[in-house]
């Protein structure tokens, strides 16, 4: 399989905080799912990727270019909705279309008018006059419409309504088919990832905590809860972290079937990103 990004010992420092990647491998034509709460470096990644901050030490390849070498011929094939928009309120979709035409060799007007049909979008209208959920449609169809080979998003579905969220995504997941395409998706939105993403990327403090697919985060991970006077009785190998609440503890396993058969008492349940989040961030050890 080939690699669509290849970081080694990415460094990029500031007064309060650095964000240090020893060695990170992210293969063509998957969806990998970016978690990890503010502050935690994921912007700070995904800006030293595309080369918007510049990094202290370490190398990132692109399709197998250096990027700062090739960074021109590398961002003619990567396509970006970031939290904050891109494009000037001043504009209208017409408009965005005038410019890239000018701006990308393999733009694609039908294409982007058809993501403007399918998102029920007026090509006349200005961006200052949509809401918030409309303008992040216009982006993720000029991010499209290039036809890019990989599509770094960071929060693209926030401001959505769940049914156009779905929509969305299903465009994200038919743009992998070819396995040639890549997908970063960066969102707090973490149920979105447990339905698309073949993922999963948790930076936490700047480091990369876990790093593993989705699957094998959801079905071998979990949560064993069992009263406060038992929690002694479990074994500390078999613990991950752990959250005490006004009644139990909370323990997360990496293999939920192993310690179901171990302590057959008490209830593991299975977790969702966002429960994994929680006690990695703020659970103990």
């Amino acid at each position: 399989m080939k690699n669509a990004i290849e970081i080694k010992n990415l460094k990029k420092i500031y007064p309060d905080f650095s964000l240090s990647i020893d060695e990170l491998k992210i293969p063509s034509g998957v969806v990998i799912g970016l978690i990890g709460e503010n502050g935690a470096g994921k912007t700070t990644f995904i800006k030293s990727i595309l080369n918007i901050i510049k990094k202290d030490s370490g190398t990132i390849k692109i399709f197998n270019k250096d990027l700062e070498e090739q960074e021109l011929d590398i961002k003619k094939d990567i396509g970006v909705v970031l939290d904050n928009s891109f494009i000037p309120d001043t504009l209208n979709p017409k408009d965005i279309n005038f410019i890239m035409k000018e701006v990308y060799d393999n733009w694609d007007t039908e294409l982007f008018y058809k993501y403007l049909k399918e998102f029920k979008i007026k090509d006349s209208q200005m961006l200052k006059t949509m809401s918030k959920g409309m303008k992040k449609k216009v982006e993720i169809a000029t991010s499209l419409s290039h036809h890019p080979k990989l599509l770094i998003l960071d929060e693209a579905t926030s401001g959505l309504d769940p049914i156009v969220r779905n929509e969305v995504l299903d465009i994200f997941l038919d743009f992998i088919q070819d396995e040639e395409h890549t997908v970063i998706l960066s969102t707090h939105i973490t149920s979105d990832l447990e339905h698309i993403a073949d993922y999963i990327i948790f930076i936490n403090n700047g480091e990369i905590v876990l790093e593993k697919e989705r699957n094998e985060i959801l079905d071998n991970y979990g949560i064993l809860k069992c009263d406060i006077d038992a929690f002694d009785s479990i074994d500390k190998e078999d613990i991950v972290r752990y959250k005490k609440t006004k009644y139990n503890y909370e323990i997360l396993v990496d293999d939920k079937n192993k310690c179901k058969k171990k302590y057959k008492k008490y209830i593991v349940d299975n977790i969702t990103l966002e429960d994994l989040m929680l006690l990695i961030i703020k659970g103990g050890k």
